[in-house]
């Protein structure tokens, strides 16, 4: 097993050791450094050792060969015929990638009878669509998906494949990484490729979201992400035709051991905020009755939509699916007006695409103001029905 000593000859007690180890695997033990046995082999400890004392038989782990690798894959979700906006967002993301990298952008598309869908696709920028049409996959299934994307990844190879964060996402991606021995970066906000290594680096919030954090795979292929709905821009004006690619699933009746016995509607629809141009977010300064009829008429006035921070979901003053944040949903609407909302980093991940955003607080230090185009200190009591007034003033038909 691979381990970490000190020379003691080369050693001179500079602690530096000690101060650099996370995991607090190196310890002071009568005037000398001491490796205890919790010590992962990390390896930091010996990059700040300037006499070299710390050694190790550790072997550097080589990277493979991915040059037969190629291609940025985009998973085209869609449900009952129609296209889920992630997947062309996320081949707006593709298409910028693949400019960059010379490499040609590919959606998957999978159902049935869904091959009208495919022009759709080239126009958001795919430049190859993969069909795979069957009987089977007409109702999605994680073990019927999993089974004929694997079959795909595994014939041609791509270097990037990119899945939306939802519910069906965030179901297959997982299933599908481990199936072809993939990393995976659940719930990105931001993908970008490396200058010097033109590896894929996968930003999401980690921690709870009080930090943002890089990933990059160097070692395995396809490099897989997750990305949140809205993060992303959708970008259009591509030809509306490519390469029609009609695979094989590959799959049987005995593939799919879960069999669906109903399908039953919500009650209501849930609530799409990614596609509202005016957001007006309750955070926990307008908890009350009087504070969400205020706001949620200065909502109907702007004919936008009403939303709030995660508090306010946990005490139920709104449903679920008005959430914005990082266990939310992510926004990206032309205005955004926070009330009573302090913009901790979880709430900025979902609400940071907002083309313009006003801020109103109580607190002229809440980090809301950090990023607030026009901020408003004061009682929203006071505020927002002044802003109210004066949208009815200038109402059309208004006497004002």
């Amino acid at each position: 097993m691979p381990s970490v000593w000190i020379d003691y000859d080369l050693c001179d007690g500079c602690t530096l050791c000690i101060k650099k180890c996370p995991y607090g695997a190196v310890e002071l033990q009568e005037g000398r450094p001491r490796i205890l046995d919790n010590c992962t082999c990390c390896g930091l400890c010996l990059e700040v050792c300037k006499q070299g004392a710390l050694q190790t038989d550790i072997q550097q782990r080589a990277i493979p060969d991915f040059s037969s690798w190629s291609g940025i894959w985009v998973f085209a979700e869609q449900h009952d015929g129609r296209l889920a906006d992630v997947g062309l967002e996320l081949l707006g993301k593709a298409r910028e990638i693949g400019d960059q990298r010379s490499e040609e952008v590919c959606a998957l598309l999978l159902g049935n009878g869904v091959e009208d869908l495919a022009g759709t696709l080239f126009s958001y920028g795919a430049d190859r669509v993969y069909l795979v049409q069957d009987p089977l996959l007409g109702t999605y299934s994680t073990e019927g998906y999993t089974a004929a994307l694997a079959r795909l990844v595994d014939a041609y190879q791509p270097e990037i494949l990119l899945v939306g964060a939802t519910d069906l996402g965030r179901d297959l991606a997982p299933r599908l990484a481990r199936r072809v021995g993939a990393g995976l970066t659940a719930d990105c906000t931001g993908l970008k490729i490396d200058a010097e290594e033109g590896i894929l680096l996968q930003t999401r919030p980690a921690f709870g979201g009080n930090i943002m954090a890089t990933i990059a795979n160097r070692f395995s292929r396809p490099q897989m992400a997750t990305v949140r709905p809205g993060v992303m821009e959708k970008k259009t004006g591509f030809p509306s035709e490519g390469v029609l690619c009609r695979e094989e699933a590959g799959i049987t009746e005995q593939t799919i051991r879960v069999n669906r016995l109903e399908t039953r509607a919500e009650e209501h629809e849930p609530i799409d905020l990614s596609k509202a141009r005016v957001i007006v977010t309750a955070g926990r300064g307008a908890a009350s009755k009087e504070g969400l009829a205020l706001l949620g008429e200065l909502a109907r006035a702007l004919d936008g939509e009403l939303a709030g921070t995660r508090a306010l979901i946990e005490e139920e003053w709104l449903p679920p699916d008005r959430q914005i944040g990082q266990t939310g949903q992510t926004v990206r609407p032309e205005l955004y007006i926070g009330c009573g909302v302090s913009g901790a980093v979880q709430h900025r991940a979902g609400m940071s695409g907002s083309r313009y955003v006003i801020a109103v607080n109580k607190d002229s230090r809440a980090p809301i103001f950090q990023v607030a185009d026009w901020g408003l200190v004061g009682d929203l009591f006071q505020i927002i029905p002044e802003l109210i007034n004066t949208l009815s003033d200038k109402a059309p038909g208004s006497s004002g």
